[in-house]
């Protein structure tokens, strides 16, 4: 990875797991102390990160972390229950042993953490059950055989992310979800080549999610972009 490479990966998952909250400025001096490193890296990354949405800049006033709104919440919900059904059904008739064994090992891998943050969630433990919640999605799609339908997938899960741990991090509602469950249906019916209901899981999956995040959107007051 280049120096410019390096400094998008940082920044980028510094908003994503919102560190830099919705609408702060990215003064580039800050920046620069920041990470030590020099404003070339950091104004391609800045611009690499607003051609994702995840900044926006205006005349005069630079670079800010983009806000967050249900609308534009469901936006990327809807976005990626179309790419990903699709891509799911692809995956299933075409993986093979490596993708199921790597599909099994995820699903083991999320519902380790899952189990150990009932115990009590910290900030490490968060970080890894998002990781791990996107390796897991990930690999369901995997042998989809598509690099734009992936390319596209990780884009939207990436957006929908950053909702996600706005609410793991502030949330005081709850609702009353079994997330290693609907993991395992998802993983059931994926290993059972059943297509159609893995697609249906997961969008039901999805939009489970986004009524809770819009919930949460709604009783933190989150600024419209």
């Amino acid at each position: 990875m280049t120096l410019s490479d390096t400094v998008y990966e940082r920044l980028r998952a510094d908003i994503v797991q919102g560190r830099f909250p919705p609408l702060q400025p990215l003064r580039l001096e800050q920046l620069k102390q920041h990470y030590g490193v020099g404003f070339s890296p950091l104004r391609e990354a800045l611009n690499r990160l607003q051609g994702e949405r995840l900044v926006v800049s205006a005349a005069q006033r630079g670079f800010r972390v983009r806000a967050l709104s249900v609308t534009e919440m469901w936006d990327a919900v809807e976005s990626r229950i179309l790419i990903e059904c699709a891509a799911l059904q692809r995956s299933i008739e075409a993986g093979g042993d490596d993708w199921e064994a790597d599909l099994v090992a995820r699903f083991h891998a999320l519902s380790l953490i899952v189990k150990r943050l009932s115990d009590g969630a910290d900030a490490e433990a968060l970080d890894a059950l998002e990781r791990r919640h996107r390796e897991f999605h990930t690999a369901l799609i995997s042998a989809c055989g598509s690099a734009w339908l992936l390319d596209f997938a990780g884009t939207l899960g990436t957006e929908t992310e950053r909702y996600r741990t706005l609410a793991l991090r502030s949330a005081t509602l709850r609702r009353d979800r079994d997330l290693d469950a609907e993991h395992k249906a998802l993983l059931d019916a994926a290993l059972a080549r059943d297509a159609d209901r893995a697609a249906d899981l997961l969008d039901a999956h999805y939009r489970e999610t986004g009524l809770f995040l819009e919930q949460v959107l709604g009783q933190d007051e989150a600024p419209v972009s």
